[in-house]
């Protein structure tokens, strides 16, 4: 599997209004994962590859789940496209609701 990304300059909507600089000397920018592994059903002709059993990732989180979930965002994410108002003035897209 290839995963493909594009980089594009965002820093007047994407970081807290500016306040987080792109240090484009730092360029290429290279990511990487370890230790990733993926779960997934094939579909074909309407129909799921995956035992009648639901696997693990159409379940909800349990409330420790999510709170897990909110330390995670509170200490590492800068940016949250579902809260910028200044961006989306009539309201959030649909997806974030």
């Amino acid at each position: 599997m290839r995963l493909y990304a594009s980089l594009w300059e965002a820093e007047h909507w994407a970081t807290r209004g500016g306040l987080e600089k792109t240090d484009w000397t730092k360029a290429p920018f290279t990511a990487f994962y370890r230790n990733y592994n993926v779960e997934g059903c094939v579909w074909a002709n309407g129909r799921s590859s995956c035992p009648a059993n639901s696997p693990w990732f159409t379940k909800t989180l349990d409330k420790a789940g999510m709170d897990e979930v909110k330390r995670v965002q509170g200490k590492y994410m800068v940016y949250n496209y579902c809260t910028d108002k200044k961006r989306f003035p009539r309201g959030v897209p649909r997806v974030c609701t």
